[in-house]
């Protein structure tokens, strides 16, 4: 850029050897000769000051060392969509080519050309163009009316993440120009908002907005959402969001949103957004929230069907992705029982859902916590699974209940209201499972999975002259450790062992046991199941 500065710099965003910032000053810095700016580093550590020089102030920062005095000529104030598209897109054409000419007749009058054929084949690749990625690549405005329709009218996903673009004028000018545009990616531009309504119909057609690392405020999240009627995914990772209101008539299409890392998000605020008619995806990764509550719903019931959040049809698979999630009460997953359509849930790396020992015994507790659960940490639920671990549930907490006032015959029940909100599916389990017996109750230890042997019978089905084995194995045992026990059993490399089971309540059934990972009890093996080894 030349030394000659204009009013309309401030506010613009810049690059300096390969350093963004945004423009908050352009003039003279007495008793320094010639014209300056005043630029605020978006990473601080950048700057030398909080844009005072020698006692005067001439623009303020954030941090007391976020900002810089720079020479105008030291500064890239970018390019614009369309010529970024071309630097990256269109192939050079080589030197023979360029020097090809063709007879052409305009008008009357035949006319000799150079690199015609270069021309076309340069716009035919643009008009067939559909996906563009122009991450940091210095982009700032949309450049002349018009020219990027004409050129490259094709584009359904851009990336335009890490660029130089300072307001959503210039993004809604770039937008309005592709007619089919799908996905936009925005992430890290801070984009000032148009003064003036919102513009309808800018993003008709988009399905995907990516927001993240914007600056964006809820306010201005609305607003933007407006212009978008069709929007199905809307990512605002670490904005600094806090919800402040209820969207009414706005994000009703959503059906993934994601607030990973926006720590002053708490459950109240949480609760404005769980109205969102067609919402499958809440992503909270990272979030400043320990537990979540949902009053519309009471104990042991769902959330109201009719026009709450998560509450659609069946066949909907909503999923709650929270880790690093810090949760630390178990009421937790009582809470996200009352959402009818939860069908996937990640959760590690919690406080109460670390790896461990008890790993096992921990997800079998989520697992009996929410029925309509799925798929828990990306491992599908097996039906067998699900009804180890309602059983086990039911046995662990039975001394509790029947203290509480629980009684085998149900019309004598007396649960008291500390137990029903500690424990809202035990009523629905017994009816399931039928009440737990006394017998039941006198040597059940609530979850001591790794005390519990299972007496498994060892078959070799490709080998018929090896012996059938009886043997105890603990139920928390890995099917690596299986494998390993077994190798040095039969001088067989643990490669080349396949195992499976089948049980004698479901005969000709067999489950193969494939993730070494998982233990014996997570597959469902029970006492006096049979092991079956081959190689």
């Amino acid at each position: 850029m030349s030394d000659t500065l204009t009013p309309d710099v401030i506010g613009r965003r810049v690059e300096v050897n390969g350093e963004n910032a945004t423009v908050r000053f352009a003039g003279v810095v007495p008793p320094l000769a010639g014209p300056w700016l005043g630029v605020e580093w978006d990473n601080p550590e950048r700057g030398k000051h909080d844009g005072s020089h020698e006692g005067t102030v001439y623009f303020k920062c954030r941090h007391p060392t976020g900002g810089s005095f720079i020479r105008p000529n030291k500064v890239n104030f970018g390019t614009d969509f369309l010529t970024a598209i071309k630097n990256r897109y269109v192939l050079e054409d080589g030197p023979e080519e360029d020097r090809k000419e063709q007879i052409v007749t305009l008008g009357n009058k035949p006319v000799e050309t150079v690199g015609f054929d270069s021309l076309m084949k340069q716009q035919s690749q643009l008009s067939k163009l559909q996906e563009v990625s122009l991450r940091n690549c210095a982009v700032s405005c949309a450049g002349e009316k018009g020219e990027v329709a004409e050129a490259c009218p094709n584009i359904r996903r851009v990336d335009l993440s890490k660029n130089l673009l300072s307001s959503w004028d210039e993004v809604i000018h770039i937008a309005d120009q592709l007619r089919h545009l799908e996905v936009l990616n925005l992430s890290e531009n801070k984009l000032k908002f148009p003064s003036g309504s919102a513009l309808t119909g800018t993003f008709s057609a988009l399905k995907v907005l990516v927001l993240n690392q914007t600056g964006i405020t809820w306010a201005e999240v609305l607003r933007c959402a407006a212009w978008c009627p069709g929007l199905e995914e809307l990512y605002l990772e670490s904005n600094n969001i806090v919800i402040s209101g209820r969207p009414t008539d706005v994000l009703q299409t959503v059906k993934l949103l994601d607030l990973s890392s926006n720590q002053l998000i708490d459950e109240n605020q949480l609760y404005l957004i769980a109205h969102l008619p067609r919402l499958e995806q809440l992503i909270l990764s990272d979030i400043g929230i320990s537990s979540i509550h949902f009053p519309d719903a009471g104990i042991g019931t769902c959330f109201p069907v009719a026009g709450s959040n998560f509450c659609k049809s069946s066949t909907k698979h909503t999923a709650f992705h929270l880790f690093p999630f810090a949760v630390f009460q178990w009421s937790f997953f009582n809470e996200l029982d009352k959402l009818p359509s939860l069908r996937a849930l990640s959760c590690l790396r919690n406080p109460l859902t670390k790896e461990d020992k008890e790993a096992n015994a921990t997800r079998q507790l989520i697992i009996a916590s929410i029925g309509q659960l799925k798929t828990l940490n990306k491992c599908e639920i097996l039906p067998k699974e699900r009804q180890t671990a309602e059983l086990d549930y039911r046995k662990a907490f039975g001394n509790e209940w029947k203290q509480a006032g629980g009684h085998q015959d149900p019309d004598k029940n007396r649960l008291s209201e500390e137990f029903l909100t500690a424990h809202p599916r035990y009523q629905f389990l017994c009816l399931k499972y039928g009440a737990p017996e006394d017998w039941e109750l006198k040597t059940q230890q609530p979850f001591m999975l790794k005390n519990q042997l299972l007496t498994l019978k060892i078959k070799y089905p490709d080998q018929l002259d090896q012996k059938v084995l009886e043997k105890q194995l603990p139920g928390s045992m890995t099917i690596q450790k299986v494998k390993g026990w077994l190798s040095r059993l039969l001088k067989v490399p643990v490669s080349d062992l396949l195992l499976s089971y089948e049980s004698p309540k479901e005969p000709g059934i067999e489950i193969k046991l494939e993730n070494d990972l998982q233990s014996l009890r997570f597959y469902s093996v029970e006492n006096e199941d049979c092991l079956l080894v081959r190689w």
